[in-house]
């Protein structure tokens, strides 16, 4: 089930993977996909397997697609037949064929892999998106807790992760919606790898915002 959404199709792949289509097909993190429309930009949060996948992605890409990605990420992306890869850090902007790209920050401040030792440490540079595409402003989060960089951040619609254990909790997520200014916000980054619908239903009664759970695209 996709989200009609001012003039934009939203639609959620499972885990924290989106595909927008517009005047552009933009996919974000696809990871787990049977397939789908040919990409024009892919955007990868950060390298680990289950954002940056390549066998994923060489479903989608082709050789008009261009792919924004960390730095991180390169040596995953160098096998597939693309236009171009561009590596971006948190504070990048740019434009790709007239969509207008910003990197954020993403990162864990409560979230451990080890005592000390957060899954995605800020110093890595890990990153969320903010696409304009066909004058709406879409945010996806990436991996992250709830960060004061949020509070700077403005759009129509918010892509945020909701289970816990490596990204925000459903309170969390709940939490950064009063944080964020943004219209609409769907969850994502559950029933997977860790969460379920019950952080996404969860994430509903709790946001400020209107929220949208959608259906995996089988």
């Amino acid at each position: 089930m996709a989200l009609d959404f001012k003039g934009l199709k939203i639609s959620w792949l499972g885990h924290s993977g989106f595909r927008i289509e517009g005047s552009k097909t933009i996919y974000i993190d696809p990871f787990g996909i049977s397939g789908g429309g040919e990409a024009d930009i892919i955007l990868i949060t950060h390298e680990h397997f289950d954002h940056c996948s390549p066998e994923d992605l060489r479903k989608i890409a082709s050789r008009n697609t261009v792919i924004v990605a960390t730095p991180e990420c390169r040596g995953q992306l160098g096998a597939l037949k693309v236009r171009e890869v561009k590596t971006v850090r948190p504070g990048d902007e740019l434009q790709v064929d007239g969509v207008q790209v910003k990197a954020v920050p993403a990162y864990n401040v409560d979230k451990y892999r080890a005592p000390g030792r957060v899954y995605h440490p800020r110093e890595e540079m890990k990153v969320g998106y903010i696409v304009t595409l066909d004058g709406v402003r879409i945010y996806h989060a990436g991996d992250t807790d709830r960060i004061p960089e949020m509070a700077g951040i403005q759009v129509d619609l918010a892509l945020l992760p909701v289970s816990g254990t490596y990204v925000m909790t459903a309170d969390e997520a709940a939490q950064a919606t009063r944080t964020i200014k943004a219209e609409v916000a769907i969850p994502m980054h559950y029933g997977s790898i860790v969460g379920d619908e019950g952080d996404a239903e969860r994430f509903r009664e709790l946001a400020s915002c209107r929220v949208e759970v959608l259906k995996r695209e089988a």
